[in-house]
């Protein structure tokens, strides 16, 4: 084990991941983060393959410290991915001994920050464990995006993740959800796949409260993204068109 250990860098990713379009790196991410991810050599990740995707976009304004191929690039389980890692049941201490011999390295996970909305908690949980240090980089946060443009309440809020697929349980969480936001007036927001959007946004208008303020952001960073926040009756009454085939963060509150 090396006497200097190296840190662990929460490296973001742009909020295109899926889309047909993708934005400029140089747009949507500091010069800084771009700079570091660069020079590193070993990582984890929740896809390996997007983690190369996105290094050679990186590779294109800053030179990569090795050939992408021969980066060593771990991957988080596939459970992890599936059931979260914020349990503390999956021990991620493995995966970092490239950080205990010496490296930096990096975390990353397919669009936004890591460890926020998507897998990789696990990782630094298991940095600090080891001692080591953990440095989170600035980059694009699609919640804090979705929460500052929503017009709702921003000084008490929480993510509650994916709502239930099924009809029944996903109308009865969202009036639970409703509940709770009116009452103690914490903005609540939530994400769903893509191609699913449509169907959440049809649960939510038949089950909301006429006076419930829904906001939306659709394909946030990108060119045609797309901000909307008004009182659920104004959603029925103008049935707006939005791009709902982009990443979306719904919030409601009051």
């Amino acid at each position: 084990m090396s006497a200097t250990k190296g840190k662990l860098y929460l490296v973001p990713a742009p909020l295109d991941f899926g889309c047909e379009q993708q934005a400029s790196l140089q747009d949507v991410m500091p010069e800084a983060t771009l700079q570091t991810a660069a020079r590193l050599g070993c990582w984890v990740c929740e896809n390996a393959k997007s983690t190369r995707a996105y290094l050679k976009r990186i590779s294109a304004l800053h030179p990569l410290r090795l050939p992408v191929q021969a980066l060593q690039i771990q991957e988080l389980p596939r459970e992890v991915h599936k059931k979260g890692d914020h349990s503390g049941n999956f021990d991620a201490r493995p995966l970092l001994a490239a950080a205990l011999e010496g490296q930096d390295m990096g975390l990353v996970s397919e669009a936004g920050m890591p460890a926020i909305a998507d897998p990789g908690s696990s990782v630094v949980r298991a940095a600090h464990d080891l001692g080591l240090q953990v440095v989170p980089l600035t980059g694009p946060m699609s919640l804090m995006l979705a929460l500052a443009s929503s017009g709702l309440n921003g000084q008490n809020f929480a993510f509650s993740g994916y709502l239930p697929q099924d009809p029944a349980g996903r109308a009865q969480r969202i009036r639970e959800l409703e509940s709770l936001a009116l009452k103690t007036g914490q903005t609540q927001l939530f994400i769903e796949t893509p191609y699913r959007n449509a169907a959440l946004l049809q649960a939510l208008l038949q089950t909301l409260q006429g006076n419930t303020r829904l906001a939306l952001s659709c394909g946030l960073t990108m060119g045609n993204s797309v901000s909307r926040s008004a009182q659920a009756s104004q959603w029925k009454r103008d049935k707006p068109v939005l791009p709902l085939d982009m990443p979306t963060v719904f919030c409601i509150g009051r």
